[in-house]
């Protein structure tokens, strides 16, 4: 985790509070190593910014990495959903994908 970068992207935040790159941003460099705090900015981008696609590919792994599958399923449902509107293939893909291996990883328990 790189202390002047998470600085720099809070300043970002304060200066364009409307701008959901720049939580996600956030959110994701405290992915590896603090991930109770990038959960605090992916929730944040779900509540402030519900359309922004990219969170949920990364909000559902995260959830599902703490353990909490349910809320991990619905993400990803909702994600696969918001691809669907928005016509993004790729994210569409990339959401199916992950959500099988979910799935899958389900079924081993």
């Amino acid at each position: 985790m790189n202390n002047e970068r998470i600085q720099q992207l809070i300043r970002f935040v304060q200066e364009e509070p409307g701008e959901p790159f720049n939580v996600y941003a956030l959110a994701m460099e405290y992915m590896n190593s603090q991930p109770e705090q990038a959960r605090v900015y992916f929730d944040q981008l779900l509540s402030d910014h519900p359309d922004y696609l990219p969170t949920y590919y990364h909000v559902a792994a995260l959830y599902a990495e703490l353990d909490e599958r349910d809320k991990a399923a619905e993400l990803y449902q909702k994600g696969i959903r918001l691809a669907e509107v928005q016509n993004n293939q790729k994210a569409l893909q990339e959401l199916q994908r992950a959500r099988q291996a979910f799935d899958d990883d389900d079924d081993e328990w």
